[in-house]
């Protein structure tokens, strides 16, 4: 079992950065698929970015270009580092370990993106 913290969220400005964090406790990270998802009130929870136990990364249309996922494994923690963010960004942000068929969620962290 995975236990995830996320923390790094906060109130930034349009066009500014942030760098999420995920740690992860227990045990075999590194053969972990990682991901960030993201929701807002009323919506489903959506896809950011992921990747792999290799390396291999994918993101959303929407962030392609601004955000960054990586892992260190050394340090059992996933980040996503945003910049040039948006208003549209503003959602809670979650943290996700699969492996096996199983998953785990992080309690998420909000990012808000105002002026």
């Amino acid at each position: 079992q995975v236990q995830l913290v996320e923390s790094g969220g906060g109130l930034v400005q349009p066009g500014g950065s942030l760098r999420l964090s995920c740690a992860a406790s227990g045990s075999a990270f590194s053969i972990y698929a990682m991901g960030w998802y993201r929701q807002v009130p009323g919506k489903q929870r959506e896809l950011v970015a992921t990747i792999t136990s290799g390396g291999s990364t994918n993101y959303a249309d929407a962030v392609k270009g601004r955000f960054t996922i990586s892992r260190d494994n050394t340090k059992n923690t996933v980040y996503l580092q945003m910049n040039s963010l948006e208003p549209e960004d503003t959602a809670v942000y979650y943290c996700n370990a699969k492996r096996a068929g199983y998953s785990y969620w992080g309690q998420g962290t909000q990012v808000t993106v105002s002026s």
